[in-house]
């Protein structure tokens, strides 16, 4: 994906995490956070964003902590939190290719971190807020889907804070039946989780032989493998235990 349909994936969860949140009320639970309400959810979101836009408009080149949450409630926070998403939106459209500041994962350039972090950073609690409702999390677009298992997969758990951790050598696979995407991990007790992506069209997954395999649409996957599906939203064949370890130990704080 480039990173202008990374800004549209942003604006649009964005809008929609605003009206589930307005239709289910603060005081909402949010089934997929456990002990959060929906006040909770708008008051984290809209720290990310503000915290994430001033790194981008300021071109901080270094960590700076954000404001923290704000102690807003009802309307007033819910339009803080759409100021906020429009204000991110903004800054990612006219921030230039040359963007330079902080990142914390690998990409190409700062510009297509930030939009894609944020892109997915705010699909998933979309997909929170709708949780509040009664019809749960609405779709998720299948390439939008794949990039962020990938983003999960080959970013955040390629470093060495990722806690997958098997005490023998053991290979994991995760497979998107509507996309073709297939992620080939191999676990070990030393180290995080090496990842290798196989591409729709290309050569075939280079590790046919796997202990366990994860499979499903992207969008089932992508909502699994963040948490907030459980893992009998997915097929699971091969060693289920390897596939209940992945879900104790993949969380990201």
């Amino acid at each position: 994906m480039t990173s202008t349909e990374h800004i549209d994936a942003l604006d649009a969860a964005g809008r929609a995490l605003a009206d589930a949140a307005a239709q289910a009320g603060p005081d909402a639970e949010v089934p997929t956070c456990p002990g959060w309400r929906v006040r909770d959810l708008l008051r984290h979101t809209t720290m990310v964003h503000r915290w994430a836009t001033a790194l981008v408009v300021e071109r901080r080149t270094s960590y700076q902590p954000g404001e923290g949450e704000p102690d807003l409630d009802g309307e007033e926070l819910l339009a803080h939190f759409r100021e906020g998403h429009a204000l991110l939106v903004a800054a990612l459209r006219a921030a230039p290719d040359t963007l330079e500041c902080w990142t914390f994962l690998p990409a190409p350039s700062p510009l297509a971190f930030w939009a894609r972090r944020q892109a997915h950073e705010t699909t998933i609690h979309r997909a929170d807020a709708e949780s509040a409702l009664p019809a749960g999390p609405g779709p998720v677009p299948a390439a939008l889907a794949a990039d962020g298992i990938d983003e999960l997969l080959r970013g955040f758990h390629a470093g060495d804070r990722s806690k997958v951790r098997t005490p023998a050598p053991r290979t994991l696979r995760i497979r998107a039946t509507d996309t073709a995407d297939a992620w080939t991990l191999r676990l070990s007790a030393t180290e995080p989780p090496r990842t290798e992506r196989a591409f729709p069209g290309t050569a075939a997954d280079p590790s046919p032989a796997v202990d366990t395999e994860i499979s499903g649409t992207a969008e089932r996957l992508y909502l699994t493998l963040w948490n907030r599906l459980p893992l009998d939203a997915v097929a699971v064949t091969g060693d289920a235990d390897l596939a209940r370890l992945w879900r104790e130990t993949s969380a990201i704080a």
